[in-house]
């Protein structure tokens, strides 16, 4: 790994980082040295998260934290700050899908606010509580953060009967190019990787459907599925140097990384 890919002494916040995505980032920036948090509401599963990681060069923590609440926000970025002294880079790796396929004119109004609190109320929390302290440093000389959010390649093509979570996840691709505005001159990015169809435990029951990978897979352009191994690398590369002038959406196709 080259030395612009040094993360060693850094510290991720993944939130929603014990499963799926979220693991995979969280594994590729502890192989690559850097120290991580993650954040999540399943103790279990967090705890699994960090077993997997015992072997990596960086140190791993995890805390208790519901997103979608602002106290426990802020309680989960004390005992961050308090294990490793600092963060350099947040993933918001939280959030839901469509929950169902019911029309738009059809949703409830518990079923948005559901979905807007979800998708969108804890990255916010996290990023505000996050850029809070990276701004605090880059005060103090050490200009250096990293805002990145998981977001869906429904917030450009749309999807049909999700036509709610379209909308939440482009709002959130709509904020990172907004952070990345009024950021960069603290020497914080911010951005959104679109993982479009990632092989993970949330999706294996769509990837074991024979009539379904049939019908979806000719439409996918790089015809194959990405793993979460490939949005790690993502990671590491937005925390790296290098993803300073890479203030928007970004995703990888067969290796390759795109900005836009």
């Amino acid at each position: 790994m080259s030395a612009i890919f040094d993360l060693t002494g850094r510290v991720a916040v993944i939130t929603g980082g014990n499963g799926g995505i979220g693991l995979g980032i969280a594994q590729a920036l502890n192989a690559a040295g850097c120290n991580v948090a993650i954040w999540g509401r399943n103790a279990e599963k967090n705890a699994n998260a960090a077993a997997s990681m015992k072997a990596g060069p960086g140190k791993v923590a995890t805390q208790f934290c519901d997103v979608s609440d602002p106290g426990s926000v802020k309680t989960a970025m004390k005992a961050t700050l308090d294990t490793f002294g600092r963060v350099d880079g947040c993933f918001a790796n939280a959030g839901i899908g469509g929950g169902g396929r019911r029309s738009f004119i059809d949703r409830t109004e518990e079923e948005w606010r559901k979905m807007f609190a979800t998708n969108l109320d804890g990255v916010f929390h996290v990023f505000q509580a996050a850029a809070r302290h990276m701004t605090e440093r880059s005060e103090a000389g050490d200009k250096f953060g990293r805002l990145v959010a998981t977001s869906s390649l429904a917030s450009l093509f749309g999807t049909a009967r999700n036509e709610h979570y379209a909308g939440t996840k482009a709002a959130l691709n709509a904020l990172c190019r907004a952070l990345g505005v009024e950021l960069a001159r603290h020497g914080v990015t911010a951005n959104a990787i679109l993982p479009g169809w990632i092989k993970s435990d949330m999706t294996a029951g769509i990837m074991a459907n024979d009539k379904f990978v049939a019908n979806v897979m000719p439409r996918i352009p790089v015809r194959r599925f990405g793993e979460p191994s490939d949005f790690g690398g993502i990671a590491v590369y937005l925390m790296s140097k290098a993803s300073s002038y890479h203030t928007a959406d970004c995703f990888v196709i067969d290796g390759g990384y795109t900005a836009f």
